[in-house]
């Protein structure tokens, strides 16, 4: 199947009151993973490579054309996307290579830069046809939307879409990143105020601390896109220890990566029925 934008899926799911769920790739492991859980249930998916997975490559060009190789094979649609780039020239680059959705991330600068700079990013995706997400971070401050006891404001999410002309938005309702256990308490009432209030689809990140039952509840209240990471990395990791740990004279990669990334197509599938994210 061709790659997807990703207005076509985040749109269309923030239209059925669905979630999307958008993971991380890391490896070549994980995009095939990722994508063989969608397939499982017949989900579209979002994989996404972030700047910091860039870094431990040294350059987004080989992870990233093995993930879009990957996902032109698929059966479901799926959307590649370059997550939290603070890098300007990052996403020029990921746009060249064919990615159909950015994350940029100027939520540390002060918040007329970030209108600024988000803004001069959305012009240069949209004229390429690329999907383009943002972050409002703290009126004032540099700390960003996931900041401990952040929340992101109604009025100033509207403001800020309106000013940057963004496709999505990621909000602050109580979740943060890399949680490795899942107790994050959202702001139920508050998505719903933002979903409201904010013309464009919303975005909830640092999912991996959110349990199921509040998962579900998250879409059900206006999250759309739901990005989880560091709950994968735990289900990958884990079974690579386990099979070692069996096996402590294992060298062949493929004895203990192969049934990892089963587990993780597995945990996907079950994820993308949380999320609500079948049509």
């Amino acid at each position: 199947m061709p790659l997807v934008s990703g207005a076509e899926v985040v749109l269309a799911a923030a239209k059925a009151g669905r979630g999307v769920g958008a993971f991380n790739v890391i490896q070549l492991e994980h995009a095939t993973a990722l994508i063989a859980g969608a397939e499982q249930v017949g989900a579209p998916v979002i994989l996404q490579i972030s700047e910091n997975a860039v870094k431990y490559h040294g350059a987004l060009k080989p992870i990233g054309l093995g993930t879009l190789a990957a996902a032109a094979a698929a059966t479901v649609p799926v959307v590649v996307h370059l997550d939290h780039a603070m890098d300007r020239d990052l996403v020029t680059e990921a746009v060249a290579l064919g990615f159909t959705s950015v994350m940029y991330d100027a939520s540390k600068l002060e918040y007329a830069d970030n209108v600024a700079a988000t803004s001069e990013v959305v012009a240069y995706c949209h004229d390429h046809g690329v999907f383009v997400e943002a972050e409002i971070g703290e009126v004032g401050g540099k700390d960003g939307v996931h900041a401990p006891g952040a929340r992101t404001r109604p009025d100033e999410a509207l403001a800020f879409a309106e000013a940057t002309g963004v496709d999505a938005l990621a909000v602050a309702v109580g979740s943060s990143h890399a949680m490795t256990e899942r107790t994050a308490t959202l702001d139920f009432d508050l998505i719903t105020q933002l979903r409201d209030a904010v013309p464009v689809p919303l975005v909830l990140h640092g999912s991996s601390g959110v349990a199921d039952p509040d998962l579900t509840r998250a879409v059900e209240a206006g999250m759309t896109k739901v990005n989880i990471a560091t709950h994968l990395n735990n289900v990958f990791t884990g079974v690579v220890r386990e099979v070692l740990a069996e096996n402590p004279k294992l060298v062949d990669t493929r004895k203990y990566l192969g049934p990892a990334r089963d587990a993780v197509a597995t945990e996907v599938a079950r994820l993308l029925g949380v999320l609500k994210a079948t049509a």
